[in-house]
């Protein structure tokens, strides 16, 4: 590709998505109309950096602990992908940037064009959630998202229960060609065989006693959606060949029908199981293992992203909806982001509705977050009541009853840390900090 002639502005209009040319020296010298309505018009006359535009950095994004799109483009000498949070006139965004190096005639790289395609995080499930975080780790699940969404390819939610695999879903979904069309989940443990294929298949009137109306299936509901398949792990071997004829084919048959029907969807499965284990234990047919793990996104669980606690509690007190919105003080958020959550976002999502509700006012202190803190750990004991943990509280301190309750733990499992701190659900090292502690308490 050589040097443009035309006026650079000119050059960019061709381009639906907001875009950008910028030199070598990352100054960005023309922009056009879709990045000035999304993103503000810039004053191009003392050559803006990109870096400061987009992130306020006084560097360039790679000395600065971002991902580069330029050094990427010049190492690999192609078009070059990377998901950025920008600086925008919203506050800050996630934007998909796709960088393509221009090289004049001496194949010298002289220009990129930079093509920013704003990510949608708002996602509307029930109720509106926000995707956030800004840890490398989640980051990572985001550009991948990023990626596969705009494709029709299989996707495999992997992940501990509670850290978001069904929001994740729904961006994937919602960010789609498919995003018109109906999302519809099926969770699939505890299914019989017959409530598995009248869920998925749907049933004729008369096909069986209690069928008293036809009913329509998922897999027909989902006709030019996607369907989302949630803990796919625990479908039994016996219905799984039904699931992948579907699939394969996309053609089933519903319940007391003579005639197969079509249907066309995106898949998307998640699961808290390692499937790979599964199969190899018999439990996990191998043809549908490799039919639903075409794009596999592995979720990171809370205590892996701490960081991104505070951004996440405030973000789950925004969706509750309340006209008296809730506030986390920032000691309260560092209470919150040192603490442990073996049930990730969904158990940090009980814990402050349960707080908005004790809490007078709609500023959520240190010591209420506190309080509800030695609460739980009370509670962990099993010899305490909800109802009369206040009293018991009066009665012992909280190192006591903790320490009371790891020593139970660890005479439990014969001294093994390790299995006493699986079974606390924390980690190894949190297990280690409290009995340190607790070594030391009165």
């Amino acid at each position: 590709m050589k040097t443009p002639t035309a006026k650079p502005s000119d050059m960019l209009e061709v381009l639906e998505l907001p875009s950008i040319l910028v030199n070598a020296d990352y100054e960005i010298e023309a922009t056009n109309a879709a990045y000035e309505s999304a993103f503000g018009k810039l004053d191009l006359s003392h050559r803006p950096k990109c870096y400061a535009v987009s992130h306020g950095y006084d560097k360039p994004c790679d000395q600065s602990g971002e991902d580069c799109p330029m050094t990427k483009a010049i190492s690999l000498k192609q078009k070059t992908r990377v998901l950025h949070v920008h600086h925008t006139p919203r506050g800050k965004e996630y934007v998909d940037v796709e960088m393509t190096p221009i090289h004049n005639e001496d194949g010298d790289i002289t220009h990129f064009v930079e093509v920013l395609r704003p990510v949608e995080n708002t996602v509307t499930t029930h109720e509106a959630v926000k995707v956030e975080g800004s840890h490398p780790l989640f980051r990572a699940v985001l550009g991948q998202v990023s990626r596969v969404a705009d494709s029709d390819i299989a996707v495999l939610l992997l992940g501990e229960s509670g850290t978001g695999k069904e929001v994740i879903a729904q961006s994937i979904h919602q960010q789609s060609r498919r995003a018109k069309k109906p999302m519809v989940t099926l969770e699939c443990s505890g299914l019989t065989e017959t409530l598995f294929e009248s869920e998925l298949f749907g049933h004729t009137k008369g096909a069986f006693t209690g069928a008293n109306f036809e009913r329509q299936g998922l897999a027909s509901a989902a006709d030019g959606g996607t369907l989302f398949l949630d803990e796919v792990g625990d479908i039994p071997l016996n219905l799984q060949v039904k699931l992948l004829r579907l699939i394969e084919t996309g053609s089933y048959r519903a319940i007391g029908a003579s005639e197969p029907r079509q249907t066309n969807f995106r898949l998307i499965c998640a699961t808290h199981h390692d499937l790979w284990r599964r199969v190899q234990e018999g439990l996990f047919r191998l043809d549908l293992y490799y039919r639903i793990n075409v794009f596999p996104i592995l979720m990171p669980r809370l205590e892996q992203r701490r960081s991104d606690i505070p951004l996440i509690a405030n973000s789950i007190l925004e969706s509750f909806g309340r006209t008296d919105r809730f506030h986390l003080t920032h000691a309260a958020q560092a209470l919150l982001q040192e603490a442990d959550w073996p049930g990730n976002i969904r158990e940090l999502r009980n814990f402050l509705l349960r707080a908005t509700v004790l809490n007078d006012g709609n500023v959520i202190s240190h010591d209420v977050i506190r309080r509800l803190l030695d609460e739980r750990a009370a509670s962990m004991t099993g010899g305490l009541k909800l109802d009369s943990v206040e009293s018991k509280l009066t009665a012992y301190s909280l190192a006591s009853l903790e320490r009371r309750y790891f020593e139970e733990l660890l005479d439990e499992h014969q001294g093994d840390k390790k299995a006493a701190a699986k079974r606390a659900g924390i980690s190894l090292r949190t297990l280690y900090r409290k009995l340190e502690g607790l070594g030391s308490a009165n």
